[in-house]
């Protein structure tokens, strides 16, 4: 499908007066373009959004100042149309510090229908017979100039988005689900940000690490914290400088020669000339080191919280089952673990949980509060 053309912004004037029009709508639609796999932290490379006359275009870069989507995006009276929208809400909370507030998700909506495939490739193609190419999918989105493909399949991002949603909130309304959608719209909108700083701990995550004898996991720490230095250093992600399995099997083997480097998994003729010497003098002085201490275990919850979940666990797989949806469009884990935990025994009493919400409350109450009994 020929799409209209769009409008590239790149410069702050260019932007003022995309703004403006922007600022005249009710809804629109948005999608941003990552660099994760080409950064060591990931940042926004490019904004895409439709309004009903136009596609815009926005490249972050080049426009510094974005306050003024940030008061859109933070405006309860402005729908904003995302499909999928947990990774780009997640991005703009911690690259921009921006609250979204009314959120209608393509993607939910269609989760909550019953769509069994649901990405926004299957969804246009499903509805609208519009079939997009994934080629630029996993582009380097920071990197300039883009090129006209690139431009073209960012486009279809939005272009369809609100027509889409349209047609979704059509159909929820036909079947009595815009009041379950609205309340998991507004859910998806509560990011709560991770920390993501390194620390020399974080080694204990690489899967493996657990396996290692004491001071293999001593060369394990060792190597994780300069993989780690070194993808900071160059913005690299981690396993563009060296993948998980090759720091366990550097830890297990521990090389002591360039030539015995070269055996390992996933070293290249490249990692080995650039990192070589500076590797072994890590193993080396991990096969010193004190031995790192085990990391705090999670207390495991009373039993009587974990029988409550189990049970509250399989009511949630069998409503869904019968309703022919997936397990969290019933209500979402946290939700069953608050439950779990708090153990309310009214309908009142659930309703206080701030993860049910009103309309799960209403929904499910009688059929939560049987399980609990």
């Amino acid at each position: 499908m020929k799409l209209p053309p769009h409008t590239l912004i790149t410069t702050q004037s260019d932007w003022h007066l995309c703004l403006q029009k922007l600022q005249a709508e009710s809804r629109i639609a948005i999608d941003l373009e990552a660099n994760s796999m080409y950064a060591y932290r990931e940042e926004v490379c490019l904004i895409q959004i439709s309004i009903p006359s136009q596609d815009y275009i926005v490249d972050p870069l080049g426009v510094p100042d974005l306050s003024g989507l940030g008061d859109i995006v933070q405006d309860a009276q402005v729908e904003k149309v995302f499909h999928a929208a947990e990774y780009d809400l997640t991005l703009l909370k911690r690259q921009f510090d921006w609250q979204l507030n009314n959120l209608f998700d393509t993607m939910w909506a269609a989760r909550i229908l019953g769509y069994q495939r649901y990405g926004l490739a299957n969804m246009l193609e499903m509805v609208f017979n519009v079939k997009l190419n994934k080629r630029y999918q996993k582009s380097n989105w920071c990197k300039r100039p883009l090129s006209p493909e690139q431009l073209t399949y960012a486009q279809h991002d939005t272009h369809h988005l609100l027509q889409l949603r349209d047609q979704l909130a059509q159909e929820l309304i036909a079947e009595n689900r815009l009041e379950e959608a609205l309340e998991t719209f507004a859910q998806q909108t509560q990011i709560k940000l991770s920390d993501n700083q390194f620390t020399p701990d974080d080694f204990w995550s690489i899967k493996g690490a657990f396996d290692l004898e004491r001071q293999q996991q001593a060369v394990l720490k060792a190597l994780a914290t300069y993989r780690n230095q070194e993808a900071r250093q160059r913005n690299q992600p981690l396993f563009k400088i060296f993948h998980d399995k090759t720091l366990i099997e550097l830890a297990q083997t521990t090389p002591s020669s360039i030539s015995a480097l070269r055996d390992v998994y996933g070293m290249s003729a490249g990692q080995t000339r650039r990192y070589g010497r500076q590797l072994l003098n890590i193993i080396r002085e991990g096969l010193s080191a004190p031995q790192p201490p085990f990391p705090k275990r999670t207390k495991r919850p009373p039993e009587a919280v974990m029988n409550r979940y189990d049970k509250l666990h399989t009511w949630r797989k069998q409503t869904a089952s019968k309703r022919g949806v997936e397990s969290d469009v019933i209500i979402s884990r946290a939700a069953l673990w608050a439950i779990a935990l708090k153990n309310p025994q009214s309908k009142a009493e659930l309703g206080q949980i701030d993860e049910v919400g009103a309309w799960h409350c209403k929904t499910y109450a009688q059929s939560i509060l049987s399980v609990l009994r």
